[in-house]
């Protein structure tokens, strides 16, 4: 399963009112470090499919949403379960370091 984007109008039904934990990478396209970590993000929603979905949320196009959760910079990633944050990244990890966090926090 591909990350899945996601917007203001969106945010709420794809991450708040998911079954599963959604981890929301809040990024933007002129963002090296965002960059870095796509290709990660894309691997590990593939393969932790079925046990979290993968987000992204571009905060140029959509201010609402990082704004609710206090995104202060980019990439920020925060784990959302049963409608609440329960875990938040700042910054870029190799991707081991992702599904780590990401194991912990599910």
């Amino acid at each position: 399963m591909a990350t899945v984007a996601v917007t203001d109008d969106t945010f709420d039904a794809e991450v708040k009112n998911s079954d599963i934990p959604v981890l929301v990478d809040f990024w933007a396209e002129w963002c090296g470090p965002c960059k870095q970590i796509g290709p990660s993000l894309e691997e590990l929603s593939d393969e932790m499919s079925g046990r979290v979905k993968i987000v992204k949320v571009n905060v140029d196009e959509n201010p609402n949403s990082p704004a609710q959760v206090g995104v202060r910079g980019i990439p920020a990633l925060f784990i959302f379960k049963d409608g609440q944050v329960v875990s938040n990244l700042a910054g870029a990890r190799p991707k081991a370091a992702l599904q780590s966090w990401i194991e912990e926090s599910i």
